[in-house]
């Protein structure tokens, strides 16, 4: 059963006109396309276009040409000050998520030479304030919570083979989803992340109890799953699909609740554990960056501040 796209429904600028904002944003979602860039970031990108457009529309504004600075300044503003359903405003993380594809599509109709400046070059984004992980798991309660999963059972398998990989190399949500099975030396004990976050890969260690459930999932498991147009993609549903990240995260954190430790995560319980136990292990803190391919040591620091220990 092919899996559907998501699709976007409501009609926002004008697709008889060429030279119009919509026109120019199927312009540079192709250029991205080309770049090879993910699914998801296509439709992010798209989404936060296309809500910007729709502002755009109710204020007569229908190309390029007519945004200026102040007119972005004027969104972040409206962004600032709405409110959802429930009265509650946006989150910082939300008006930054909407603001970024803004500040990359302008660069790109610039960098074009479709405007003569980019209005959005000195757009501020709202400064997010680092946060300790929400929750870390000691050594003793991520073995509590890989116990949970039956491994008589082929699903039991893959999602053990899955939490294990995700506790030793730390890798995001999306780069397990998008992991191929020619990415994996189980052998050599070697993981290679070919597109993660900023398109940039990195290889990693993979401990030998994650390469055991690994090889397991691959030999036993996999083969039944998989159907006869195999892209190779890792990890697959009882349907032979790719995962959804969000039925990913769902399905990890029923683990995690089933273990009763009362604490709450998915995907990035574990990244976060991982890293946080290396750090008290002794491992220097510029191995962790590269492990969990942070661009900035200081995005990596935050671990300094968090301990399990009694």
């Amino acid at each position: 059963m092919p899996k559907r796209e998501k699709r976007f429904i409501k009609e926002v600028g004008d697709p008889t006109d060429p030279n119009g904002l919509l026109a120019f944003m199927n312009h540079y979602l192709d250029g991205l396309r080309i770049k090879h860039y993910t699914k998801q970031t296509l439709w992010n990108n798209e989404r936060y276009i296309r809500d910007f457009i729709e502002w755009c529309d109710g204020r007569a504004l229908r190309q390029p040409q007519e945004i200026t600075k102040p007119i972005l300044e004027r969104y972040q503003r409206y962004l600032y000050l709405y409110r959802k359903k429930d009265g509650k405003p946006l989150s910082i993380y939300s008006q930054r998520a909407k603001l970024s594809p803004l500040k990359g599509w302008f660069k790109w109709l610039t960098k074009q030479n479709y405007l003569l400046y980019n209005p959005a070059s000195e757009l501020d984004l709202p400064k997010i304030r680092q946060r300790l992980p929400k929750a870390i798991l000691s050594e003793k309660e991520v073995e509590q919570v890989m116990s949970q999963v039956n491994s008589s059972e082929p699903l039991g398998i893959r999602d053990r083979a899955v939490m294990e990989v995700l506790y030793s190399t730390g890798i995001r949500r999306m780069e397990i989803v998008n992991l191929s099975v020619f990415d994996v030396d189980a052998e050599r004990g070697t993981l290679l992340v070919r597109q993660g976050k900023g398109k940039k890969a990195r290889m990693l260690p993979l401990g030998e109890r994650a390469s055991f459930w690994l090889t397991r999932y691959l030999n036993d498991v996999r083969p039944s799953m998989a159907l006869a147009s195999d892209d190779g993609t890792m990890f697959l549903t009882r349907l032979g699909e790719k995962f959804n990240e969000a039925w990913l995260s769902r399905t990890l954190a029923q683990y995690i609740d089933k273990a009763k430790l009362n604490k709450q995560g998915s995907c990035h319980l574990f990244r976060h554990t991982m890293a946080t136990l290396m750090l008290e292990n002794g491992t220097d803190i510029r191995f962790i960056q590269a492990m969990l391919g942070h661009a900035e040591l200081s995005t990596t620091e935050i671990y300094t501040q968090v301990s399990i220990k009694p």
